[in-house]
């Protein structure tokens, strides 16, 4: 038997045993959920990957893995829909990664870890909103990082898991002058891949983050952001009335944004990392591709108070 084989089933082995751990997590929580890998949509993801390719330029930096798109349609949240490109490709995420301080920092509160003082939530609130880095530093300063590593990891969740790639880290300050704790798998110190943030948010909206009611902490928070660029520049154009929850990041030439979009007759996460001088405008014109991808008729979904 050839080492090759001996490897290629030692990973087939562990993506599996990763994949029951984290049916069983989800499943043995209040709510149960279905997990979102089990959800990939052969005729989303064909739609999505057509569109994308048919830009040159968006073409070859997929190709250079350079673009990662995760898109989840959650219109039924009976039959959620799943689609990605380069989707458990880990890629440097700027600012995007605060999500992952932000779930640290709420765990804490839920555990009595962490006071639940003003300064604290304020903190965890332009954290998001404004993307301040001084918000975020402090609260790292707060948990410290083996704390947002442990909640990261955990299997309740398995937000950075190394058989899929990583995702989600937070292993540097935002600021200048700092040590960096980088990820085991790449080294980097602010990454994310598209399938764990689009994970990251479906957990969110199903109310499966901490408890119901701090879940619901997290989406009042990261409701009604206060930069207006990149994905939410076009949606306040093609869809005004929306309720927009979202955090984007970017540095020199990484351009991240993440979005959870609900209504009217919408209801869809987004998440793009992309490596490029022109992120932000394909952040822009990404909006466009989905709500395209999207545009048949709204499907009924389960209501959910927010």
């Amino acid at each position: 038997m050839g080492l090759t084989f001996i490897m290629g089933a030692l990973v087939f082995a562990l993506v599996g045993q990763s994949l029951q751990a984290e049916s069983k997590a989800v499943n043995n929580s209040k709510n149960a959920v279905k997990p979102l890998r089990g959800q990939v949509d052969k005729k989303l993801q064909a739609d999505l990957l057509r569109e994308l390719k048919g830009n040159a330029k968006w073409a070859r930096l997929i190709s250079q893995k350079k673009l990662a798109v995760g898109l989840v349609d959650m219109r039924n949240e009976d039959e959620v829909k799943l689609a990605n490109v380069n989707g458990n490709h880990m890629m440097y995420a700027a600012s995007l990664p605060k999500i992952a301080i932000l779930l640290a920092a709420v765990d804490a509160l839920e555990k009595k870890e962490l006071a639940e003082t003003t300064e604290v939530l304020q903190d965890m609130k332009i954290m998001i909103s404004h993307s301040s880095n001084q918000a975020a530093t402090r609260m790292i300063d707060r948990l410290g990082y083996d704390k947002i590593e442990s909640v990261l990891t955990d299997p309740k969740y398995r937000l950075y898991d190394r058989n899929f790639g990583g995702g989600l880290w937070v292993g540097k300050k935002y600021a200048s002058k700092s040590a960096r704790y980088p990820d085991p798998i790449l080294g980097l110190s602010h990454a994310a891949t598209a399938i764990q943030v689009c994970r990251f948010y479906y957990l969110l909206e199903m109310r499966q983050l901490v408890s119901p009611e701090r879940s619901q902490q997290m989406l009042d928070i990261m409701k009604d952001p206060a930069l207006h660029h990149k994905f939410v520049n076009t949606l306040d154009v093609v869809a005004p009335q929306a309720d927009v929850y979202r955090k984007s990041g970017s540095w020199r030439t990484f351009h991240a944004d993440s979005a959870l979009v609900e209504g009217p007759d919408r209801h869809y996460i987004l998440v793009a990392l992309i490596d490029d001088a022109e992120g932000e405008a394909i952040c822009r014109q990404l909006v466009k591709v989905v709500e395209k991808v999207l545009e048949a008729k709204p499907l009924t979904r389960r209501g959910t108070s927010k």
